[in-house]
């Protein structure tokens, strides 16, 4: 992370994380599913101190398994945030891919799957000015464990939910970056 996110602690990580759900994803309605979930207390905001690839991972697998075995009721998804390793885009890419592998190896395809977020977003082939990245950009690097049974039943009941993606994009774009760092002041530390 940025020197103006590190020493910060885990409650502090937990808060920022939460109040950038509440008011960019649920406020923003960047994923319309958010808000029951959240109204509901079944986000699990998981705070990882690991420092390197292999911490990252053992994070992951426990996290992975945390949700496995907890009712949906209890925990219907989580958010692993990581504020202190993989603050290089690239190397988050690699873990991501990485926690990707593990899902797999575990046998959980079909079970699990991840949304990815960092400060630093950037989709690939698009110019590095461009506000879409800030779709998925957010306090600290974090894995969003999602279970897919349940995104299924939720999808089911939601009019073309292929359009969020580029709803999001041009609400984004309407704002603009300032009217975005107006919304969450935190992103002015860390989004270009």
């Amino acid at each position: 992370m940025n020197e103006k996110t590190t020493g910060i602690n885990t409650e502090q990580v937990r808060d920022l994380t939460r109040r950038w759900v509440e008011v960019m994803v649920v406020g923003e309605n960047l994923c319309p599913f958010a808000a029951a979930v959240l109204k509901r207390e079944q986000i699990r905001f998981a705070v990882s101190q690991a420092h390197s690839h292999a911490e990252v991972a053992r994070d992951f697998l426990q996290e992975l398994a945390l949700i496995q075995q907890a009712p949906e009721e209890d925990i219907a998804t989580s958010l692993l945030i990581v504020p202190a390793a993989l603050g290089d885009f690239y190397d988050y890419l690699d873990a991501l891919a990485h926690c990707e592998t593990l899902i797999t190896e575990a046998g959980l395809d079909g079970v699990f799957q991840l949304a990815s977020f960092h400060p630093n977003y950037r989709f690939g082939g698009v110019p590095a000015s461009d506000i879409s990245h800030w779709t998925n950009r957010s306090p600290f690097p974090m894995f969003h464990l999602i279970r897919e049974g349940q995104m299924s039943r939720v999808l089911a009941h939601y009019p073309d939910p292929d359009s969020i993606p580029e709803r999001n994009i041009e609400h984004l774009r309407a704002l603009g970056r300032e009217g975005l760092i107006q919304l969450f002041p935190p992103f002015a530390d860390y989004c270009d």
